[in-house]
């Protein structure tokens, strides 16, 4: 599932074609994705102007001239597509429909959005925009660990009592938002904590130090592109170019790349996801 970087970089991508531009038509081409598209999504979409295109943790958020705003998730395999812009961002022409283009957005400057997902585990909403926040889906999100306020002070108060994993508690969108399976194994690595460390017993420097390491992976991964391990693409259809800088996420059986270091990546099952460190140097 696309992580932070992922849908960052998809958002910067749509930008330019989409924020201030007019949705003259929207073709919705079956009634649900993960879950039911609202009432009238098509009608309440057409003719609106996309004042300002956003992200909260994994979300797209375009906020429409009708005081309404489209929520987005790119689920397991979504993709957001554009072709034919005509600022020459883009240039691809329009392709033939292909059978997964569940949700398409003719803009009015040519530029056309094609939300294409295979698998279905995609999502569309329509909210108001004056209590998006309050939405289902965003009301008990942490906050950004890009944003003020996530800090040293704040980390360090989320994690005192918790008794789960490092790696399970910055997985919790209720901690941190957008933070996904690879960033965090890649922020442990960084900050040699294991992923199997409980999260309360970590000393207070070393949690403090976290912070910063963890702006510095997603600052790395949204200038690559995010990563592409299978589905994912940018908004002109790039790949992201984050994985060929893994640290440690599928590198098992490889050499730890800290200088000195005579370990090995290792690989272990928490909560169902795998987990990638290095034994000797993440204590």
């Amino acid at each position: 599932m696309p992580e932070l970087p992922e849908v960052e970089t998809v958002r910067r991508g749509l930008t330019p074609a989409m924020q201030g531009q007019v949705i003259v038509q929207a073709d919705i081409n079956r009634p649900d994705l993960r879950w039911p598209f609202p009432e009238r999504m098509a009608e309440r979409l057409t003719g609106k102007t996309v004042l300002q295109l956003r992200r909260r943790s994994k979300y797209i958020l375009a906020d429409l001239s009708s005081d309404e705003t489209l929520l987005i998730h790119l689920g397991m395999s979504g993709s957001m597509l554009i072709s034919g812009d005509p600022l020459g961002a883009f240039a691809h022409d329009h392709p033939a429909p292909q059978k997964h283009d569940h949700v398409v957005l003719h803009m009015a400057n040519g530029a056309r959005i094609t939300f294409n997902d295979p698998r279905r585990f995609g999502a569309m909403d329509l909210m108001d925009t004056a209590t998006a926040e309050a939405h289902p889906l965003l009301a008990k999100l942490g906050p950004e660990p890009l944003g003020n306020a996530f800090n040293e002070a704040y980390l360090a108060a989320a994690l005192k009592s918790k008794n789960t994993p490092i790696k399970s508690a910055l997985l919790d969108q209720r901690i941190v938002a957008g933070l996904g399976n690879i960033y965090v194994c890649e922020a442990l690595f960084r900050a040699r904590i294991s992923p199997k460390r409980r999260a309360g017993q970590i000393s207070a420097p070393r949690v403090h130090a976290l912070v910063p390491i963890i702006r510095e992976v997603l600052a790395e991964a949204i200038e690559a592109g995010g990563s592409s391990l299978k589905d994912f693409r940018q908004a002109d259809g790039e790949l992201g170019y984050f994985q060929h800088r893994f640290d440690v996420y599928d590198r098992e059986g490889e050499a730890c790349r800290h200088e000195g270091c005579t370990g090995v990546v290792e690989r272990m099952v928490q909560s169902g996801r795998s987990s990638f460190y290095c034994v000797k140097c993440q204590r």
